[in-house]
């Protein structure tokens, strides 16, 4: 976000026409659009916000076909059919990325650099041995091997050869005036708050506007409209991210991820003339939830510890949708859907996951679908059986915030032991309000309940933020959406004398 272009596109203000309307601008919906684009259909986008400056914008940028442990899971569970199309598909993203950058000459920091999956614990590499064997099986340039470019030893690590590192806001924004070239329309500031299924669909938005179109496709991360059900298949979580340039001469040579220790996720990106930025994650957790200022500082801690001589410069975080069978759902958005189109649950690879949810509903779109498809289909009752461990679990704890966050009286006994620059949940008149101080000592109030379904927001003091542990809908402290599902903003409260 800080190295690229801003973006000023105008907001849809009257009613328009296209082929395909596309509700998302991040990397599943550009790339989606732009696809479409090139098979000369008119597409628009509509995007809340600004164009790859949501989940997008704060991504680590690992472009990559290996994805910590899929391939012997999905071996294990689907067949060796399945684990090679998901390396195909994945695979195939990462060098559309390279192709397309070509093309259109966009200047977007592409490196090529293995990546690896690896554990310090000897008691993790039969895990790892057999995740390589299962890449390599799938048909990815895939090796064990116990030597890496980290500044620690390790104990074994699955290393898949040429994958990328790019910088995706870049990428993006070029794909997005390509498509305005052709014809199409991005609109920024414009958030869907109505979709009508039908022969032509019709979207509605915030700004009064409503596109018609033959197709549409919700490419919003999570998907905003509920319809599908899918909000019962996929699990948000939260990871943070910790930044701080090193000398080029340091630089690790890769990119790489552990599940251990919280997971930590380790790449670097070009800094100035003679710096990389090494770039760490981790600390992953359901939005709403546990102390993020404390993560912040044990993310930190490790990255310091085991880089001797840093000093954070960036922290921020990101957000991820994880589906239960732990495959993405791209695809037809419900099973009597005919021009309507989902892409989400990414489970944290959204990279190469927006990129060829671009390919396979555009494929879909004209008729001529990948041989793939079939894997992504949200559609898909390939398993219940195997599914619903992690269908009941997510159900589980989505219950037991819903329930239990009721069954506590108050987070705070009053708006008066809420501290400046803190938010709480407290009870006020009979309902439970989400009340945030300033450093200045102002009060702001909004409706604790998230818009979404009805659960209790949490405070976020790290990021200043409301957010909902239920389905990780986000607000500002003074309501507004700042991420979805939720496509409507906490309602304001007055606390009277209560302040």
């Amino acid at each position: 976000m800080a190295s690229a272009d801003t973006t000023s596109y105008a907001p849809l203000t009257e009613d328009t026409e296209a082929d395909v309307t596309v509700i998302g601008g991040g990397i599943a919906g550009l790339c989606t659009a732009w696809e479409l684009s090139r098979t000369g259909r008119r597409v628009v986008v509509l995007e809340a916000d600004r164009i790859a400056a949501g989940v997008t914008g704060y991504t680590t940028a690992k472009l990559s076909s290996l994805h910590t442990l899929v391939y012997d899971r999905l071996r294990r569970t689907r067949g060796s059919g399945a684990a090679l199309q998901y390396a195909v598909s994945q695979q195939g993203a990462v060098e559309r990325v390279a192709e397309v950058a070509q093309e259109l000459g966009i200047d977007c920091e592409l490196e090529r650099f293995p990546a690896f999956t690896y554990v310090r614990d000897p008691a993790g590499t039969d895990q790892l041995r057999a995740e390589a064997d299962a890449a390599r099986e799938a048909g990815l340039p895939a090796s064990y091997v116990t030597e890496t470019g980290l500044p620690f030893d390790v104990a074994g690590a699955v290393r898949v050869e040429d994958q990328l590192l790019f910088h995706p806001r870049k990428y993006l924004l070029a794909l997005a005036e390509d498509l305005r070239g052709r014809g199409g329309g991005v609109y920024e500031r414009t958030r869907a708050t109505g979709l009508h299924e039908g022969s032509p669909c019709r979207v509605t938005t915030e700004t009064g506007a409503t596109v018609t179109s033959r197709e549409v496709v919700v490419a919003t991360h999570y998907p905003v409209f509920d319809r599908a059900l899918l909000f019962t298949r996929l699990s948000p979580r939260r990871e943070l991210v910790v930044a701080a340039p090193i000398e080029t001469g340091r630089d690790i040579g890769g990119m790489y991820i552990t599940e251990e220790e919280g997971k930590r996720s380790v790449r670097t990106a070009p800094y100035g003339a003679d710096r990389r930025l090494l770039v760490v994650t981790g600390e992953t957790f359901t939005p709403g939830t546990g102390d993020t200022i404390e993560r912040f500082k044990k993310l930190a801690d490790w990255t310091v510890r085991n880089f001797p001589g840093t000093e954070i410069a960036y922290r921020w975080a990101a957000q991820d949708n994880d589906s239960t069978d732990t495959v993405p759902l791209i695809g037809p958005f419900h099973p009597g859907a005919r021009h309507t189109y989902v892409a989400t649950g990414f489970g944290g690879w959204g990279l190469s996951g927006g990129v060829l949810a671009g390919s396979l509903l555009t494929g879909l779109i004209t008729g001529d679908p990948p041989p793939w498809a079939g894997l992504y289909d949200p559609r898909r009752l390939w398993g219940p059986v195997r599914e619903a461990p992690a269908f009941l679990s997510h159900q589980a704890k989505v219950g037991m915030h819903f329930i239990g966050d009721r069954l506590r009286t108050t987070h705070v006994d009053s708006v008066a032991d809420i501290p400046p620059g803190t938010g709480a949940v407290v009870r006020v008149g009979g309902q439970r309000a989400a009340v945030y101080r300033d450093e200045e000592g102002t009060v702001q109030a909004v409706s604790a309940r998230c818009t979404h379904l009805g659960c209790l927001v949490a405070f976020n003091a790290a990021e200043t933020a409301w957010e909902c542990p239920c389905h990780g809908s986000r607000f500002g402290t003074e309501g507004t959406v700042l991420q979805g599902p939720a496509l409507h903003p906490l309602e304001q409260l007055d606390l009277g004398r209560d302040v």
